[in-house]
């Protein structure tokens, strides 16, 4: 594919076996009510490293710490029993049909509908996990979905409907897909591209759906070439994003154009004033001189501002932070927001790309940003927030990531207090093993 390889050293280095730790070690005082699991997943190849494989390629594998009353029951890894994992352990096939290149599903966790759901990109099935992460099955929704699915489904906090775009190298066209409260498909409506772009994650408010059109695209050489992730810039692709009521029964799509960039995380977005106000990471450029990982410009936080009666979008930088993984208090999805949280990335070239010194909290609203540093050879990922009660004001409530410590090679798991995001964390889960930097992260509530 050309460019640099990429490689995996440091926090980025994949574990070899599947462990299980009880009561691990608790520094502090676990919030009494955090009760659930907290858990991670992304790329754990298996076998010898290899400088030609993708960052997004990999035997996907999650990790996850039971937490219960006030103390840490477990922590344990497993790879999800995807086609290439069994015959790599010697296990029979796990059960449920097959779509796209690969069954990677590596990329995202989502609960819905009583099923939690790791989930990939490119036509990739969703894979049913039980609670002690063992892989039950690949899940079309009973019959009811004709293709793959998406890594970054929306969920509407209101109604409990699952909403995604859903892309696949050879049709024309990406699927657009509401998934009911009882885990079923009630609508699938093709919406016509050119070349079959990346299309990673989508946007939803109250009463529209908003695609990301953007110039990574589907790139044949890639795909002659046995990558498993055939996706490249493409300078010729048209860079606009599409506005559709979330209720169409027709592929009614309001297109606009925006400056070429790439997004693979909106932080939120909502209606206000007749406009369609989104907040997100936009990168400059992506696999273009740097093919195999998105590290080749400096992630930042945007807010673009639509106009869905004028067809215009109104661009506008709202920070230098360089940083990526944004997330929200999910109660807020689809809804006006004040808050944000985000992984503060190192700048770009002196570092990865899944992991950073500290975490950020944007006041979108006072214009104020807050930063929590871990300290020396610490590195985090991705944070999920879990709100304080069902009550409690907008980001009132514990963050939870996963912290890697490069002196001990070991990782732990940190819970810091919102009221006080920049002082001491409130516990501190310790493992007595490394958990790579992975994708994306998930607090699983009892």
């Amino acid at each position: 594919m050309g460019g640099a390889p990429y490689t995996q050293t440091g926090g980025y280095r994949p574990v070899s076996r599947e462990v299980t730790v009880v009561q691990p070690e608790v520094e502090g005082a676990l919030p009494p009510e955090l009760n659930g699991t907290f858990a991670r997943i992304g790329p754990n190849p298996l076998g010898a490293p290899d400088a030609r494989r993708h960052a997004f390629e990999g035997e996907p594998m999650v990790h996850a710490i039971r937490i219960r009353d006030g103390r840490a029951e477990w922590y344990r890894n497993r790879w999800l029993r995807t086609d290439r994992v069994c015959a790599h352990l010697g296990e029979l096939p796990a059960p449920g049909p097959r779509h796209g290149l690969s069954d990677d599903a590596g990329g995202n966790l989502v609960r819905h509908a009583g099923r939690t759901l790791a989930l990939g990109d490119g036509g990739v099935l969703p894979i049913q996990i039980g609670p002690d992460l063992a892989t039950a099955a690949r899940v079309d929704f009973d019959g009811t979905l004709s293709a793959g699915f998406s890594a970054h489904p929306e969920i509407d906090p209101f109604t409990g409907e699952m909403f995604a775009v859903a892309y696949y190298h050879e049709p024309p066209y990406v699927l657009y897909l509401v998934i009911g409260a009882d885990g079923r498909v009630r609508r699938t409506l093709p919406i016509a591209v050119k070349s079959p772009p990346m299309m990673h994650a989508f946007s939803l408010t109250e009463r529209y759906a908003v695609l990301y059109d953007l110039p990574v695209a589907y790139d044949p050489a890639a795909a002659a070439g046995g990558s498993r992730v055939p996706y490249r810039w493409r300078p010729d692709h048209e860079s606009r994003i599409g506005v559709l009521p979330r209720d169409a029964d027709a592929p009614d799509v309001l297109w606009m154009d925006v400056d070429p960039c790439y997004v693979f995380h909106p932080l939120n977005a909502y209606e206000r004033a007749n406009r369609i106000v989104i907040h997100l990471v936009r990168h400059a450029r992506v696999f273009d001189r740097e093919p195999l990982r998105p590290g080749e410009s400096a992630p930042t936080l945007w807010r673009w501002t639509v106009d869905p009666r004028g067809g215009t979008v109104v661009e506008k930088q709202l920070e230098e932070y360089v940083e990526e993984f944004p997330r929200i208090d999910d109660r807020f999805k689809g809804s006006y927001n004040r808050y944000g949280f985000a992984v503060a990335m190192s700048p770009c070239g002196s570092g990865g790309y899944l992991a950073g010194p500290g975490l950020l909290r944007h006041d979108l609203v006072g214009g104020r940003t807050e930063t929590h540093r871990f300290g020396p050879g610490h590195e985090t990922g991705e944070a999920v927030f879990v709100p304080r009660g069902p009550d409690a004001a907008e980001a009132d409530g514990w963050l939870l990531s996963l912290v890697y410590d490069s002196a001990d090679d070991r990782s732990e798991l940190v819970v810091l207090d919102t009221a006080d995001f920049t002082g001491e964390p409130a516990a501190v889960v310790r493992l007595p093993v490394r958990v790579p930097h992975g994708l994306h992260a998930a607090w699983i509530a009892d």
